[in-house]
């Protein structure tokens, strides 16, 4: 995640003369005893961001089942989990093999900074499919956290797509691949790497039970001194009459060629996925605006107002009739004190209701608890939820899950005082698994027989502990019916089994 230091002296002249007035009257209502001020969300999203960097909450399956375990213990509801990362999905993934001629890291192959010598030997494990039982098994909404969006490597890497891919890749006017942040980034203007990140997507949400699905601040224009790579200039030329763009980056014409190029896959994006899963949570994680714009020329807020007649118009005929509505924005209000923080989250709600459609409980806020510098203390990130609430956001996600599970978790676990559900989502959506019993005696042809009485009525699928992880038994739906009891019979190399709801089908249809 790109992570602002501060707030641009334009940001400042932005809201001269608006912000002030508004931001007293708010925290005015917020500071007495009136309704808002009082108001304690029966649901909201309680959420974190789960990464390999820099943590071990996924070094192994039972870090992983353990990790799921302790955030709803904790009282979370949400995980988005990382999910391509470096040029490499964290899945075995047919579009990306198809591509680069691998379905995910290869042995040897880093994929992170903190990549540990001994876990090289061997190729990256199916994380996506491993966190997402272990977060269901513990009733957890899961959204898969396409981090990396248009970014394709660090600048110390060289993943097969870096190497392998040079003509999909941005350039600055000196033809360098690198922008200024440290990273290099496929073109979001290039039509065959638009399409890739959306394959991954679609490919995700095809093969996997996922709850919703995230672009970080990635999906973005690759730098404001980034756009002058051979195809960008070729499509600028024939635009303008075969002019070349300007060689000034801050061209205000130039800039906003290239944001509306943004908007406008972003439009294409949301409506194939919406098409494709319409019931699918659809998140957007941006920094901050406008250091958004004034960096990466990405104007989020104005994405909140998105209607039909909004449509990309170039989207697949099963997606052209599709609205681009995006469900919620995350702004990664990441500061390092309180002041700074409720400053910044209440300028974002200005900007939400003075540029987009007002949609205050749509957005959540990103809070930092740990990561470069210091950590927050508690009374910084308990003021900054409250701050939160009180002004009508829709919830919190902490960056990042280490602070979570190893700073803050009795702090945490006695403020939310249990557990809620998601307030997208219906109370039992992600039920906790139901745990099967070993028939003594029953066995048929290798396979074991497991029985229970509780039997959820909605769609489940089953699930064996092999000694190792949970995986998926197979790809079929359990068909529970009437019955008094459910018995089933499993491959004996499972040592337990559970049912686990399972909401594929239900995702083919739109939620309210």
């Amino acid at each position: 995640m790109l992570q602002p230091s501060g707030t641009p002296n334009h940001h400042a002249r932005f809201i001269r003369g608006v912000f002030s007035a508004w931001a007293a009257m708010l925290l005015a209502a917020c500071t007495t005893n009136s309704p808002l001020a009082q108001r304690e969300p029966s649901r909201e999203v309680r959420g974190t961001w789960i990464t390999t960097t820099a943590n071990t909450a996924l070094a192994t399956p039972a870090d992983t089942a353990n990790t799921m375990r302790r955030l709803r213990e904790i009282g979370l509801n949400t995980v988005y989990v990382e999910v391509w990362k470096n040029g490499y999905t964290q899945y075995p993934s047919e579009v990306l093999r198809r591509t680069v001629g691998v379905d995910r890291r290869p042995a040897l192959m880093p994929q992170d900074p903190s990549d540990r010598p001994e876990s090289l030997k061997h190729p990256g494990r199916d994380l996506l499919q491993e966190m997402l039982i272990e977060a269901h098994r513990n009733g957890l909404i899961t959204v898969a956290w396409f981090e990396y969006g248009f970014m394709a490597a660090h600048k110390s890497s060289n993943p097969h797509l870096r190497d392998m891919k040079a003509e999909w890749l941005s350039r600055d006017i000196k033809g360098s691949e690198i922008a200024p942040n440290g990273f290099v980034w496929m073109n979001p203007l290039h039509p065959e790497a638009r399409q890739f990140l959306l394959d991954l997507v679609l490919e995700a949400i095809d093969h996997y039970d996922l709850d919703g699905i995230q672009l970080d601040d990635r999906i973005v224009w690759p730098y404001l001194t980034m756009g002058y790579d051979n195809y960008t200039r070729k499509v600028y030329a024939a635009e303008h009459n075969g002019a070349q763009p300007p060689a000034d980056h801050t061209d205000p014409a130039w800039m906003r060629w290239r944001a509306e190029k943004v908007n406008e896959y972003a439009k294409l994006f949301v409506q194939e996925v919406r098409a494709r899963r319409p019931g699918l949570l659809i998140s957007l994680s941006p920094a901050v605006y406008p250091w958004s714009w004034e960096n990466y020329l990405l104007e989020w807020p104005k994405w909140s107002a998105w209607t039909s007649a909004d449509r990309n118009p170039a989207a697949s005929p099963a997606a052209r009739t599709t609205t681009p509505r995006w469900d919620e924005f995350i702004p990664q209000v990441y500061r390092f004190a309180y002041p700074a923080f409720e400053k910044t989250w209440l300028e974002q709600q200005l900007h939400m209701r003075s540029l987009g459609a007002d949609r205050q409980s749509d957005m959540l806020a990103g809070i930092r608890l740990v990561g470069e510098g210091r950590d927050a203390t508690w009374d910084e990130l308990r003021q900054s939820i409250e701050l939160v609430r009180k002004t009508g956001g829709g919830g919190h996600v902490h960056w990042f899950s280490r602070g979570v599970l190893d700073v803050f978790p009795e702090q945490l676990k006695t403020f939310y005082r249990g557990w809620v559900a998601h307030p997208r989502f219906p109370q039992s959506w992600r039920r906790s698994s139901v745990a099967l019993f070993r028939e003594p005696g029953s066995n048929q042809g290798g396979s074991n027989a497991w029985s229970t009485r509780d039997i959820p009525r909605d769609a489940n699928r089953l699930i064996g502990f092999d000694g190792t992880r949970w995986e998926y038994v197979d790809e079929g739906v359990v068909e529970t019916k009437a019955a008094a009891k459910l018995i089933v019979f499993v491959d004996s190399k499972y040592r337990e089994v559970e049912l686990i709801a399972d909401r594929r089908h239900d995702m083919m249809r739109a939620r309210r």
